[in-house]
């Protein structure tokens, strides 16, 4: 009687293999077709060339596009996070070959132990910062985690809002949360935040309202871009929570 075991050893070639090739030939090729405008740039600059460590904070959909512009045109180095899954097991190699330094985690105790580990390297490595989707891999979508504030916390850092936004991209309407994907030749509008200091002494009542402020300011960032972009997309940024009964 046959088992699985050919058709997972099957799958996992694919993603491990294929895919992470695939994927990082595309991104490099794509990205050199686009038309990128910086808005903001002197905050990214200023943040990076400062001795505390800089958190680049952005929602999950928008990774594709800042994960080879900051890794391509930043002077900085970078920790990220990819889930403990398959798929962010493909991701990981991917971004590991554009030059980032991946922990693995996601939602959860994992995630908790993956952004400790953040810490431990930023802290360990001078001239390394973080960049992280404050809406997690899983979302909810637009809605910040506490992780960004707790690592900020903890390693003396700043947070900077970043988002970008583009006309002429895919959406992937079945992702929680809806990646942008420029099309080629695609004009990108990429906007950078004034950074958010954090204090290493916080109660929880500080902690949130930081984590507040984060999520305002990047939505309110997201909106400008979008506008600037001509962007438009019939879901909103910030996907709307169930009310509690």
């Amino acid at each position: 009687m046959p088992t699985e075991y050919p058709i997972n050893s099957f799958k996992r070639f694919v993603l491990l293999k294929m895919v992470p090739a695939l994927t990082l030939c595309l991104i490099r090729s794509v990205y050199w077709t686009w038309r990128i405008h910086e808005t903001g740039r002197e905050h990214l600059d200023a943040a990076v060339e400062a001795p505390e460590p800089v958190i680049a904070g952005f929602f999950h959909g928008r990774t594709f596009v800042l994960l080879r512009h900051m890794t391509a045109r930043s002077n900085g180095k970078w920790v990220s996070m990819c889930s403990k899954s398959l798929d962010g097991e493909a991701m990981a190699k991917v971004e590991e070959r554009l030059g980032l330094v991946v922990v693995r985690g996601s939602s959860g105790r994992d995630g908790l132990e993956a952004i400790q580990e953040m810490i431990r390297l930023i802290r360990k490595s001078p001239g390394y910062g973080a960049g992280l989707a404050v809406d997690g891999s899983r979302g909810p979508r637009g809605h910040v985690q506490g992780g960004i504030v707790r690592m900020a916390r903890w390693t003396g850092g700043c947070i900077l809002p970043i988002t970008a936004s583009c006309k002429s991209a895919f959406i992937c309407r079945r992702s929680w949360d809806r990646t942008m994907l420029p099309y080629p030749f695609a004009k990108i509008e990429i906007a950078y935040g004034q950074p958010i200091p954090v204090p290493s002494k916080l109660n929880g009542r500080e902690v949130e309202s930081i984590r507040a402020e984060v999520e305002i300011r990047l939505l309110e960032l997201q909106r400008v871009t979008d506008t600037i972009a001509g962007a438009s997309d019939h879901e909103p940024v910030q996907e709307a929570l169930p009310v509690n009964s």
